[in-house]
């Protein structure tokens, strides 16, 4: 792996995610509707109006407004929230930790059931099983995250009674020690479960072709010629070559994750960035809306840089220049 590839992969960072802002900011802008009326109600006068349009900046044009914006990020500044009336960094900040709890667990669960999954249908393609497998997998794709979240909520925590409806903890539980961590776990299961099942499609049907692919591959007949058992077969030689095409898409997921979170906060009313999302969509918080999307972004492009130097790192077949 060249240093100047990882040199140019980093320097595309920042322009790709200010390119990102930028197409936001020209969105939230133009958006039908007055936010200052929905800070400053419907019932002042003229004057209050222009004041508050003054305050937040909404009175210079719009090009002058994405200059002075641009100029806060890159000095690290993203605003101040309208209704919050703190820096947007913070309040982002205190809704990330839950964000990235619930993305990290449905990124591990999913990529740990689908390589699993990926194993047991390639072993024997065109069995019951793998059929089995490719039904189940393409059915919990093909559902709507929203569906999937309301009807576990019914069957898993209304009917079972097996699980939370709604939050992060309990509101008289254990907020601290080992019944804390237990609480969580336990408010984050149903969630982590539905995230997850969108995911392990993608990572069953990569494992089972790149499976299928390297069992018939020439290097791995020659271990079998040599006398290896079949499960060293399998775990020395097909699989870790099988898993890289599952490493390329880890950027990708990252992204899918990200989206279908924000769904899966609302259902579940977990505390994290989707939940503020939608809170700023509803009170037109335009610098909250941006801070999210210049924050989502960036993680998306680093995952995606980080993908690609792990796949260089990993496979010596590949050689950037």
């Amino acid at each position: 792996m060249s240093w100047r590839f990882t040199l140019w992969r980093l320097l595309q960072v920042v322009p790709t995610a200010l390119g990102i802002v930028l197409v936001g900011f020209v969105l939230v802008h133009a958006a039908p509707g007055d936010p200052v009326l929905v800070v400053a109600g419907e019932h002042g006068d003229a004057d209050y109006y222009a004041f508050m349009r003054g305050r937040f900046g909404l009175d210079r044009p719009l090009p002058e407004q994405i200059i002075t914006y641009f100029g806060r990020v890159l000095r690290g500044d993203l605003g101040t929230s309208r209704v919050h009336g703190r820096p947007v960094l913070e309040v982002i900040a205190e809704r990330a930790p839950a964000t990235l709890l619930l993305t990290g667990s449905a990124l591990l669960v999913s990529t740990l059931a689908g390589i699993l999954a990926g194993i047991i249908a390639a072993r024997r393609p065109g069995s019951g099983r793998d059929g089995v497998i490719t039904a189940v997998t393409l059915t919990l794709y093909a559902a709507p995250v929203f569906w999937l979240g309301q009807l576990a909520i019914l069957i898993f925590a209304f009917h079972l009674g097996l699980f939370p409806v709604q939050g992060m903890t309990a509101a008289a539980g254990a907020t601290t020690g080992l019944g804390g961590l237990l609480d969580i776990a336990h408010h984050l299961a149903l969630p982590v479960l539905v995230l997850a099942s969108q995911e392990v499609t993608a990572v069953t049907r990569l494992t089972r072709t790149g499976l299928i692919d390297e069992l018939a591959s020439d290097h791995v007949r020659t271990a079998r010629a040599k006398g290896l058992a079949e499960r060293a077969v399998l775990v020395r030689h097909a699989l870790p070559r099988a898993l890289l095409s599952v490493l390329t898409v880890v950027g990708a997921r990252v992204g899918h994750l990200i989206a279908g979170a924000v769904i899966v906060e609302i259902v579940f009313g977990w505390p994290g960035i989707g939940r503020l999302m939608l809170t700023a969509l509803q009170t037109r918080d335009a610098p909250i809306l941006l801070g999210i999307f210049f924050v989502v972004a960036l993680a998306v492009i680093l995952a995606n840089v980080l993908t690609d130097l792990m796949h260089a790192a990993f496979d010596p077949r590949v050689r950037y220049r």
